[in-house]
């Protein structure tokens, strides 16, 4: 396909520029010298995903993709997505549209999972090195500040982290505008004149997210930056767990003919995550840290726990996992009829 020469009133200002490209490098390696090195980049069309498309491709011109999901729940998706090609030929970027269904339940669990599939099937189909989000330092501010509300533990006070990989697989997921704020992200789109879409949901106080938002703007001694950077913490000392547990995985779990047996040696929080991942080793889905924190508690207490399909009993110093018997279905007697 051939693009037009990018829009020259469309470029970010060089400091934004070499700030992003810094930023990029730091997570991408490598790879960001290196010119057959395509990146993706996911782009709703709202404020973020804007100024992430403008700086990644001033940053790496010739080198990026743009892919635009519509989720097909509001009837202005499709002309978002349409005003986000219509961008994408003024830079000379290349731009695709996935279409997905939703399906009901969860609507903002499932167009998570139906939008991150999509893109990597876009990713593998295009050559693509890897996927760009643009997740920002308001949003672990205020996913921090959220889970602090549900008493939430390490693992869920654990801020999103520069790199990662797409759910499911193995290419890897860029974040490189983590340190940047919002307001930040804004002003590159408006020095560019570009109008970005706004989202209806970024206002409805049905979300807690929009609410957490409003307070964190009304609280003008709150160190959004700051917090931001304890998510990043948090995430540290959340691979720091995972490290402990997969040591105490290879020192304390040992295989049974009917399961597998745990001697617990660590902390509490390490011995949590082992659980979880006996529950998963014997086939099951990854528990709710609630459920396995009631398993613990009655492990501690000498009493035998279900979780999932699976039984444990305490015995010989530690806990043994095997799947619960499968009870046969009561068999009834055929009811005679008279006459």
């Amino acid at each position: 396909m051939d693009l037009a020469a990018p829009d020259p009133m469309l470029m970010p200002t060089p400091e934004a520029v070499a700030r992003f490209r810094a930023g990029l490098a730091a997570i991408w390696g490598e790879a960001i010298d290196e010119p057959r090195a395509r990146l993706g980049v996911a782009v709703s069309g709202g404020p973020d995903s804007t100024a992430l498309l403008l700086l990644a491709q001033a940053a790496l011109p010739g080198r990026i993709e743009a892919a635009t999901v519509d989720h097909q729940l509001r009837a202005a998706s499709a002309a978002e997505a349409a005003a986000v090609a219509a961008l994408c030929a003024r830079l000379g970027v290349a731009h695709a549209t996935l279409q997905v269904e939703v399906s009901p339940g969860n609507v903002q669990a499932e167009a998570r999972a139906a939008r991150y599939a999509a893109m990597a099937e876009w990713i593998v189909e295009r050559g693509l090195a890897a996927l760009t989000t643009a997740h920002h330092a308001d949003d672990q501010a205020e996913t921090l500040l959220m889970r602090l509300n549900r008493a939430s533990g390490v693992s869920g006070l654990a801020g999103t982290r520069g790199r990662g990989q797409v759910p499911g697989t193995a290419i890897p997921l860029l974040r490189p505008v983590l340190g940047w704020r919002r307001e930040e992200l804004a002003e590159v789109v408006a020095a560019a004149g570009v109008v970005p879409a706004e989202d209806p949901s970024n206002a409805n106080d049905r979300f807690d997210r929009v609410r957490i938002r409003k307070a964190l703007a009304s609280a003008d001694w709150l160190d959004v930056a700051a917090i931001a950077q304890s998510a990043e913490h948090l995430a540290e000392a959340d691979a720091a767990l995972d490290w402990m547990a997969a040591l105490e995985w290879r020192s304390c779990i040992t295989r049974e003919p009917m399961g597998l047996r745990y001697r617990p040696q660590a902390p509490r929080a390490v011995v949590l995550r082992v659980l979880a991942r006996c529950v998963v080793e014997l086939g099951g889905e990854e528990p709710r840290g609630s459920a396995v924190a009631r398993l613990l508690a009655s492990l501690q207490q000498g009493r035998p726990a279900s979780i999932g399909e699976l039984v444990v009993r305490p015995n010989a110093g530690g806990w043994s996992f095997a799947k619960a018997p499968v009870r046969a279905a009561k068999r009834t007697r055929p009811v005679k009829s008279e006459g």
